[in-house]
């Protein structure tokens, strides 16, 4: 004879489920919480779960990978030695330098895809597709500086620690809602996972705003017109009509959205003007 389980044996397992949901989105929150520290160059705080030494390892890890996703590195020395000129400008001449990231700047061949990215600890990229469409030093300037801002800001690791928060609280959402006697409640933990991920999207967007900000600073610092960030956003909108956007916009802010904050960002950083002799 079959025996069936009872109802209270089914309110038994699912309160059981609930508190070990409870323990885990528990744990995560105090984990992440015990992170907390200020950023000594941005001076915000952040929460960060892992140290510098383990950012610097990481970007050092994924370059080589990276880089052969773009083409590989681009075999125009002269154009290198231009990108390493105007990343050392700034590195040497801001903040970043005192963060001791063994910051390197590389060009990848890849004629057609338009981004720029840094990973943590230091590397920084730039396709030619984008390389090619600047038409200055100072929009140079301008992409690197967004990208430095992104290591000194520590934003990998924020995201990385974002993502840990993310997937233990979705992680309780999963084992609170799922019932092996409701095929349904599936669903729900799919929709937990995709709401997690959107989560971290937008936390992504504020962090390119703020390497915006610091990029401003970095070129000003260097010697270069922040208005020049202005004109690479343009030349970007520009890169979009007539059909497909740019890789760049899959992880960075509309154009017409950051110019706005651009100028925002110049006029806090000088209210009574910019400085003479800056470089376009």
């Amino acid at each position: 004879m079959v025996q069936r389980r009872g109802m209270g044996s089914s309110r038994g397992f699912g309160m059981g489920r609930i508190i070990v949901a409870l323990i885990v989105a528990g744990f995560a929150i105090i984990s992440y919480l015990g992170t907390r520290e200020e950023n000594p160059y941005t001076g915000e705080t952040q929460y960060i779960g892992i140290s510098r030494e383990q950012e610097v390892a990481m970007g050092l890890q994924a370059a080589p990978q990276m880089a052969e996703e773009y083409g590989g590195l681009d075999q125009d020395a002269d154009a290198q030695a231009y990108l390493d000129q105007v990343c050392q400008k700034l590195i040497t001449n801001s903040v970043a330098a005192e963060t001791d990231y063994p910051f390197e700047c590389s060009l990848l061949a890849d004629p057609e895809t338009i981004n720029a990215f840094a990973l943590p600890g230091g590397p920084v990229f730039v396709t030619a597709a984008l390389f090619n469409r600047l038409q200055t030093e100072g929009q140079l300037a301008g992409v690197m500086g967004h990208e430095i801002g992104h290591v000194v800001a520590r934003h990998s690791a924020q995201r990385i620690a974002k993502q840990q928060l993310t997937q233990g609280l979705t992680g309780a959402v999963v084992i609170a809602s799922y019932d092996p006697d409701n095929p349904n409640s599936a669903r729900t933990a799919q929709m937990a996972a995709l709401i997690g991920g959107l989560v971290n999207m937008s936390y992504g967007r504020e962090d390119e705003l703020e390497s915006d900000r610091l990029g401003v600073r970095f070129m000003a610092d260097a010697g270069y017109n922040p208005n020049a960030m202005v004109q690479v956003m343009e030349i970007l909108a520009e890169s979009s009509e007539g059909g497909g956007q740019p890789e760049f916009f899959s992880t960075h802010p509309n154009p017409e959205n950051r110019i706005a904050k651009i100028q925002e960002a110049i006029q806090t950083e000088f209210p009574d003007g910019l400085p003479g002799g800056l470089v376009d």
